[in-house]
C-alpha cells in the first residue's frame, strides 16, 4: 500500500493505545483518530504526535473533528462501542453497538470506500458480521481482531507456566472471542518445540482456563478492560496488511463453506497481507475440536439471530 494511512474510530484506551503503538513502530505514514467526543481525539492525537519525536520514523498523527475529515484511509480500525452495564440485557448491548457500527460503517463507505476494515468492537464476532452485512464488501476486506489478542494472552500463560521462552512462544486460539474461545495447545509451541512435549495435562488445563479468563482478570484489578495488549494486537495486524507480510494470524472472518459453515463469522487461522485476508487456513480438526467449534458458532449465531429478530438486517 502506497498511502499507509490508518483511521481509528474510537479514541478510548484501546484506540489510542493502538495509535500510539503504530506511531512508535513507525508502521504508518499517517494515523487519524476520530471519536464521538472530538476533544478526546484531538487531545490524544496531540499527545501521541509529540511522542513521535522519539519514534524511528516520522508518523503524522491527527484528529478528525468530523467523519469527513477521516477520508482516503487504507485501513480503518473500529473500536467504537459501549460496554455492557448492569441494567442492560445482552440484546440491549447488541442493538446499541450494532447501531453505533451502522453509523461508523456508513462513514467508512462514504469517505474511505477502498479501506480494509479491522473490527475490534464487542461482541467481536457479531459486530464483524454486522460490518459484512452493512458493507457488502468482499470478505477478505473485513477482519475481526480476536485471535491476535487471545493468542497473546495464551502465550503469556504458557511463559508463566514453563518459565522460559519469552518472545518465542506461539499460541493459537480459535473460535469465538468470548467464553467459548478455543485455546489450541496441540498446535502451540515454545521456540518451535510443541507445547505438549514441554508440559503435562494438568498444566495444559490451567493454561486453557487462565487464557479464557485473561480479560476478566484484568478487569478484576483495573476495574476496566485491557488496552495495552489489544492495542499491540491491532498494530501487529495493521502492520501485516500494510507491509504485505503474509503472516498467519487467527482472526474472525466470514466463512463460506470452510469448516462446514457458511454466512457466519468465526475466529480461524488466516494469512494476512495487502488484500486483507489472503487465505483462510482449514485445520484438520478431531471430533472434540469440531464439537467445540460448533459451540462457538452456536454462540455467535445466537447473537446474530437477536439482531435479525429485531429487524436489524431487514
Amino acid at each position: 500500500m502506497v498511502g499507509r494511512k490508518v483511521g481509528i474510530v474510537g479514541a478510548g484506551f484501546v484506540g489510542a493505545t493502538a495509535a500510539y503503538t503504530l506511531a512508535m513502530m513507525g508502521t504508518c505514514r499517517e494515523v487519524v483518530l476520530f471519536d464521538i467526543v472530538p476533544d478526546v481525539a484531538i487531545g490524544k492525537a496531540i499527545d501521541i504526535g509529540q511522542a513521535t519525536a522519539y519514534s524511528p520514523k516520522g508518523t503524522i498523527v491527527t484528529a478528525a473533528k468530523t467523519p469527513d475529515e477521516m477520508r482516503d484511509c487504507d485501513i480503518v480500525v473500529i473500536t467504537a462501542g459501549v460496554p455492557r452495564r448492569r441494567e442492560m440485557t445482552r440484546a440491549d448491548l447488541l442493538i446499541i453497538n450494532a447501531k453505533i457500527i451502522t453509523d461508523v460503517v456508513g462513514n467508512i463507505k462514504k469517505y474511505s470506500p477502498e479501506a480494509i476494515i479491522l473490527c475490534v468492537s464487542n461482541p467481536l464476532d457479531i459486530m464483524t458480521y454486522v460490518v459484512h452485512k452493512l458493507t457488502g464488501y468482499d470478505r477478505n476486506r473485513i477482519i475481526g481482531m480476536a485471535g491476535a489478542l487471545d493468542g497473546a494472552r495464551m502465550s503469556y500463560q504458557i511463559q508463566k507456566k514453563v518459565g522460559f521462552g519469552s518472545g518465542q512462544t506461539r499460541a493459537i486460539v480459535i473460535g469465538d472471542h468470548g467464553q467459548n474461545m478455543i485455546p489450541y495447545p496441540e498446535i502451540s509451541a515454545v521456540g518451535g518445540v510443541p507445547l505438549d512435549q514441554i508440559i503435562g495435562k494438568t498444566d495444559m488445563e490451567d493454561i486453557i482456563a487462565n487464557t479464557k479468563e485473561g480479560g476478566a482478570e484484568i478487569v478484576k484489578y483495573l476495574k476496566t478492560s485491557a488496552y495495552y495488549a489489544p492495542g499491540r494486537s491491532i498494530a501487529v495486524m495493521v502492520e501485516a496488511i500494510l507491509d504485505d507480510s503474509r503472516i498467519v494470524m487467527p482472526s474472525s472472518v466470514l466463512l463460506d463453506g470452510e469448516y462446514g459453515y457458511k454466512d457466519i463469522t468465526l475466529g480461524v487461522p488466516v494469512v494476512l497481507g495487502a488484500n486483507g485476508v489472503e487465505k483462510i487456513i482449514e485445520l484438520d480438526l478431531n471430533d472434540e475440536m469440531k464439537a467445540k467449534i460448533d459451540v462457538s458458532v452456536d454462540s455467535i449465531q445466537e447473537g446474530v439471530d437477536v439482531l435479525r429478530n429485531e429487524g436489524f438486517f431487514s
